[in-house]
């Protein structure tokens, strides 16, 4: 009995090492394949969206079409030593145009367009948002010239504070992490990292220094003229005819663009 008894226990043992032994890289082998799908973003990989797609903001509209010519001709600059803007930080009330602006810029350029939000970088496994940054940028330098585009760059870019010991965290890690590929590109990849946000009061300072966000580009509410232009543009969408665009213009005082095509399509909801 007593042999029986020993022998029970070592059988014990051994089928409770087993089970831990397979329960273990079960769960290892699980969280390897999750974090290797989290690793992967859904990109949008073209735009055809142009300029004469956009009303309003004209003076950004500007400032955004030199860069067509910087992006599809970079080894004009480089000739002459010039740099071409590495970053571009849109920045606005929500609903400004923001997206359509980046949209417009990879489509007139026509270069591939990699969409991505901030909070797709903001994850529980660490170092994957670095991963994910360093991902994204490879992919892009692989097709040559381009547009990157990071909606909601507060998400990752938020101001580090100094003095605390917090910057082993993942958000810190994540951060230098775009500092760092945003450094890595040539001058003349014609390719340009393009954010946008509404809080850049809260961003990080190494992100707005010359060598990352070249320029910061604000995108206002639109004025009356503009908003007459947006109002045409979303009414000749859904093929309305004789509306006062004056009297509408005047009505939508501090409307965003977003505002005014929500306006639009609510109207004609209750038409139909």
């Amino acid at each position: 009995t007593r042999d029986y008894m020993e022998t029970y226990q070592i059988i014990s043992i051994i089928g409770v090492m087993i089970f831990i032994y397979f329960i273990f890289f079960k769960n290892r082998k699980f969280a390897q394949k999750e974090i290797s799908n989290l690793n992967e973003i859904e990109y949008i990989g073209s735009s055809t969206m142009t300029f004469d797609d956009v009303a309003g903001n004209y003076e950004a509209k500007e400032s955004l079409l030199e860069l067509v010519d910087f992006i599809q001709n970079p080894e004009k600059y480089s000739r002459f030593n010039a740099r071409m803007p590495k970053g571009i930080l849109l920045y606005g009330e929500p609903g400004t145009g923001k997206t359509l602006m980046a949209k417009a810029l990879a489509g007139e350029a026509g270069v591939p367009f990699y969409a991505v939000s901030g909070s797709d970088f903001v994850q529980v496994y660490a170092g994957l948002g670095a991963g994910r940054i360093r991902n994204l940028f490879k992919k892009a330098k692989k097709s040559g010239k381009s547009v990157i585009f990071i909606d909601e760059i507060d998400a990752i870019g938020k101001k580090r504070m100094a003095g605390s010991i917090k910057g082993s965290d993942e958000g810190d890690r994540t951060l230098n992490a775009l500092l760092t590929e945003m450094s890595g590109f040539a001058d003349d990849s014609g390719t340009v990292v393009v954010a946008a946000t509404n809080r850049i009061d809260t961003l990080d300072n190494a992100l707005l220094r010359p060598g990352r966000f070249d320029r910061q580009i604000e995108i206002m509410l639109p004025d009356r003229n503009a908003r007459k232009d947006i109002i045409k543009l979303y009414l000749n969408k859904i093929n309305a005819e004789d509306i006062n665009i004056d009297e509408l213009a005047d009505m939508t005082v501090y409307f965003s663009g977003a505002m005014i095509e929500n306006l639009i399509n609510e109207a004609a909801l209750s038409a139909i």
